[in-house]
């Protein structure tokens, strides 16, 4: 049998599809080799938002110096801890076009809709192609858009709709991996993907067989030995991420590369306080009051028209509101509100800020310390609460002060059985189907499943200390996701919220990054 020629590698390239704010890719650049430099290189990485192709530039103006193990410039940090968002993207704009390293960003990063007409396939492959630099072997990493896929999605439309463009997409990574031949592909998507299917046909069995392309390709799990469909799934929180997320993650391997046999190892689980613990406290802010119904009652998009009364936030306005909601609680008799009592001001804090200055943000023993910290950081950003209705206000209180005491969030018969108040005048409150509408993370496990659905609104992420009253803010949830502190995320609050949701959390695309090179190094003998 003939050997094969042994191959050096500087790095792994990478390819990044359906790239979002670049989850999976901080990962698989963030495994070093014994001098500290970065494995692989992301020569290319797509994103169809704006926004989160703003952060995902921004983050590889970062890398650009990282890799190399240079400096990273003072501008990144001045960006970074710069509250006004628009003086931000300028000193963000100045960078780029100060540093050569800009230039090389902007030409990763790239602004593009895959599968679109704007975009014909030929642009696409002379992009892979020019950036690829005629290497064979190479990493694809990316998950096709899952929405039309999830749980979620599905029960609100009734089941898959096949004219969703959503449900193909997957074909135009397929064409990727049939036209460029990458040595190793990662492909990641939701754990709907399992069971959805179109026209009675399951939509996985169709990427299985596709992904193999005429057994060019094997697909493996990270986990375990496949024997079902279920081997696929990755638990996070087993893995040493804070957050009880459970995705579907493809390894496929091209024929002339062999699988190691290796698989994720376990960790211990990390609670949710370990992360967000220590993060500066903050309180929610105060926008608006429901007044009363209209008098017309007629419903529009489910709901009520409504009159409402603007509020203008403050803590003393934000500590009458609370201490109004405290008291009617205590009338009930049935919960424990001692930390309330005899406290006029329950909250001095702001509502922080894009930026907001705190030190030892998080237990410096624990091993994601390392993972999340920065010495040149002396704060952290994305770190502003949202404001609420003040009845919304009481229910976060409420649902706060429930978990303490049962261990579990209420659901909505439970609102109902204290008070008709709790309960939200939405026709979807009695129908049964969003019976947990306000999900409390409870300390003592890791967290809920951070969605793309945060960027609507807190109900399903509401902070588990009821003396902050408020659902979790970008960085707390960025936290969850496992993004280091020094990440920026670009954009409005609500577009910071929709790419945080949206990623793949970097410490577990760390893990399997690690996998991947294995495979690479194993298979011809190379050195990285």
């Amino acid at each position: 049998m003939k050997k094969k020629k042994k191959t050096s590698f500087n790095t792994i390239p990478i390819i990044d599809l359906f790239a979002g704010p670049g989850g999976l890719g901080e990962g698989f650049m963030s495994l070093k080799n014994n001098k500290g430099a970065s494995v692989y290189d992301i020569k290319l990485s797509i994103e169809k938002d704006e926004d989160a192709h703003k952060t995902l530039l921004w983050r590889s103006f970062y890398r650009q110096f990282e890799k190399e193990g240079n400096p990273i410039p003072n501008e990144y940090y001045e960006a970074y801890e710069e509250p006004n968002l628009v003086k931000r993207e300028r000193i963000i704009q100045d960078a780029l076009d100060k540093y050569p390293e800009g230039t090389i960003a902007n030409k990763e990063a790239r602004l593009i809709e895959l599968g679109s007409k704007k975009w014909p396939k030929k642009i696409v492959d002379d992009l892979i192609i020019e950036q690829l630099g005629g290497d064979k072997d190479w990493v694809l990493i990316g998950g096709p858009p899952c929405q039309a896929y999830s749980n979620v999605g599905r029960s609100r439309v009734g089941g898959i709709d096949k004219e969703d463009h959503r449900v193909y997409l997957y074909q135009e990574y397929l064409r990727i991996i049939k036209k460029h031949s990458p040595a190793i592909f990662v492909m990641e998507n939701v754990k709907g993907l399992l069971s959805a299917k179109v026209d009675g046909e399951k939509v996985f069995d169709w990427m299985k067989k596709d992904l193999k392309i005429n057994g060019k390709y094997k697909i493996h799990s990270f986990v375990r030995e496949v024997e079902e469909d279920k081997d696929f799934l990755i638990r996070s929180e087993e893995f040493g991420v804070p957050q009880k997320r459970h995705r579907v993650i493809l390894l496929g391997v091209r024929g002339d590369y062999k699988h190691t046999g290796e698989y994720l190892g376990k960790n211990d689980e990390v609670t949710i306080e370990t992360v967000i613990g220590e993060i500066p406290k903050i309180r929610s802010g105060l926008n608006q009051e429901f007044i009363r119904h209209h008098d017309t009652e007629q419903y529009v998009n489910g709901k009520p028209k409504r009159i409402y009364k603007k509020l203008k936030d403050s803590n003393q306005s934000w500590n009458k509101y609370l201490l109004k909601h405290v008291s009617k609680i205590k009338k009930w008799g049935d919960f424990n509100i001692s930390a309330f009592e005899n406290n006029s001001n329950v909250h001095e804090h702001s509502i922080g800020s894009e930026y907001v200055i705190s030190q030892n943000s998080i237990t410096s023993e624990h091993v994601l310390n390392k993972w999340y910290a920065d010495p040149r950081l002396s704060g952290l950003a994305n770190h502003q609460s949202r404001a609420h209705l003040t009845q919304d206000l009481m229910r976060y209180l409420f649902a706060s002060i429930y978990v303490q005491k049962n261990g579990t969030f209420p659901r909505m018969d439970d609102y109902a059985r204290h008070s008709k108040d709790l309960v939200p005048d939405h026709i979807s409150a009695s129908s049964g189907k969003f019976n947990d509408r306000f999900r409390v993370q409870i300390k003592g496990r890791p967290a809920t499943t951070i969605t793309s659905h945060i960027s609507k609104d807190g109900h399903y992420f509401i902070h588990y200390d009821p003396k902050q009253c408020r659902s979790l803010t970008v960085r707390e949830a960025a936290r969850i996701q496992t993004f280091p502190d020094n990440y920026l995320f670009r954009g409005s609050r609500t577009a910071q919220y929709q790419q945080v949701g949206n990623a793949v959390p970097p410490f577990l695309a760390f893990k399997i990054a690690s996998i991947v090179k294995k495979i690479i190094v194993g298979s011809h003998k190379t050195e990285v």
